[in-house]
């Protein structure tokens, strides 16, 4: 028999309620107010950001040909007020959910949009156009379409999803300016026109497909995705998958579909996977031990190991560099000469240009970065994040290892995979 909640817990709920939104709101303004450069991207016009020639930044680009430079780990986002069908939950607009309306103020600032409806579409790839237009002829960003979660009967529940991306808004960016995007579709393998989507993708030049297992209701090892596996297989596409703990999209407690393993099935089916992010967060159960858990980078490890696997198993760097990645995963990743001719480096833009989680001083600290590019890292930063990401990961040293050219210039992996 359920009981009446007295009024001392009803005052104690609405208190901690009021808290939670007060939060909300002083976070909130602080990420649309303040001007501290420890919070705040101030949004800096790309175009102005001026080298020092002496500078070690200024050799970034030396041994790279920048045709060949593709970030291939790059978000599009917004908020719906655009007619091309772009979905945030309500979760993310509403005081009522501090943390998740925060994170989508931040993101809105790293984006360098105004949070206004209206604009806010439209202005973020304004300025993502801006940011690759100021980077050599050449460069490439690839942008990321991002499907609804699905039921189990592969039906879309909007009302279980974070947010939206249809593979149409993605096409539309990179056909209409080609000459610095690409795009990456992101199919559900549930749906029931799960096969003809991806055709129709490949033949409208998407590059690869994403998923987020967790968020979208995936699970890689149903035998239910097998059809779907062999369409890649037979397509030449690559699948791009997030792998590890996911903080950035709901995940209706599924992690455990991030779970490295669970891609033994589609590495067998021969599909061409790219681990997101190196699996580089979180920690996952060890499939083949049940009880024991492990770092999910663990589990990347063991996959990479396997020689059968050598070459169809990837994984892309972005997001290494965050403040919650452990730097001894950096050091592994720089010192796995094996390893670099299967890294591809990607941004996750927005997230550079959130300024509290990619620390050049921290990463100084630890000795993987020279002191010295510091302040000039932060000040590119502001101006533009996808060159404050590849400079960065391109200056990253652990004693004399570096990432080679090769590992930035990742177009020769999606050139292949056709």
């Amino acid at each position: 028999m359920s009981k009446t909640p007295s009024p001392l817990n009803r005052n104690r709920r609405r208190f901690f309620k009021t808290a939670l939104l007060a939060a909300a709101g002083i976070l909130g303004a602080t990420f649309v107010h303040t001007r501290s450069p420890f919070l705040v991207n101030p949004c800096r016009d790309p175009a102005a950001v001026a080298l020092n020639p002496s500078s070690l930044l200024a050799n970034v680009w030396e041994g790279l040909d920048p045709a060949k430079v593709w970030d291939c780990h790059v978000h599009l986002a917004g908020i719906g007020d655009s007619e091309h069908g772009l979905y945030v939950g309500e979760k993310l607009l509403s005081l009522w959910h501090p943390i998740l309306y925060t994170q989508r103020l931040a993101y809105i600032n790293a984006g360098c949009v105004a949070d206004q409806p209206g604009t806010v579409d439209e202005n973020y790839v304004h300025r993502l156009l801006s940011l690759t237009h100021n980077m050599p002829a050449g460069f490439k960003a690839m942008l990321y379409a991002f499907d609804w979660y699905h039921d189990d009967n592969g039906q879309p529940v909007p009302e279980w999803s974070t947010f939206y991306v249809p593979d149409t808004y993605a096409r539309h960016a990179a056909k209409a300016n080609p000459d610095v995007f690409e795009w990456v579709a992101s199919i559900h393998p549930y749906r029931p026109d799960a096969i003809d989507r991806l055709e129709a993708a490949v033949a409208e030049g998407a590059r690869a497909v994403k998923w987020l297992p967790a968020a979208q209701n995936i699970d890689p090892t149903a035998k239910r995705c097998d059809a779907f596996f062999a369409a890649l297989t037979r397509l030449r596409i690559p699948l791009i998958t997030h792998c590890g703990a996911e903080k950035a999209a709901q995940s209706a407690s599924l992690e455990h579909f991030g779970n490295p393993l669970n891609l033994r099935r589609a590495l067998d089916a021969g599909v061409k996977v790219v681990v997101a992010h190196c699996a580089t967060y979180g920690e996952d159960e060890d499939l083949d031990k049940p009880g024991t858990r492990l770092p999910s980078f663990d589990f990347f490890t063991r996959l990479m190991e396997r020689p059968e696997w050598k070459n169809n198993l990837f994984g892309d760097i972005s997001a290494i560099v965050l403040r919650n990645r452990k730097p001894e995963i950096i050091h592994t990743l720089l010192e796995r000469d094996d390893w670099h001719g299967r890294l591809l480096n990607g941004s996750d833009y927005p997230l550079p240009g959130i300024l509290p989680i990619v620390s050049p001083a921290a990463l100084a600290s630890h000795g993987l970065l020279p002191k010295e590019s510091v302040a000039e890292l932060d000040t590119l930063r502001e101006h533009n994040a996808l060159y404050f990401d590849l400079a960065l990961k391109r200056l990253l040293n652990w004693q004399g290892k570096s990432f080679p050219a090769q590992v930035f210039e990742t177009r020769r992996f999606f050139d292949e995979a056709l």
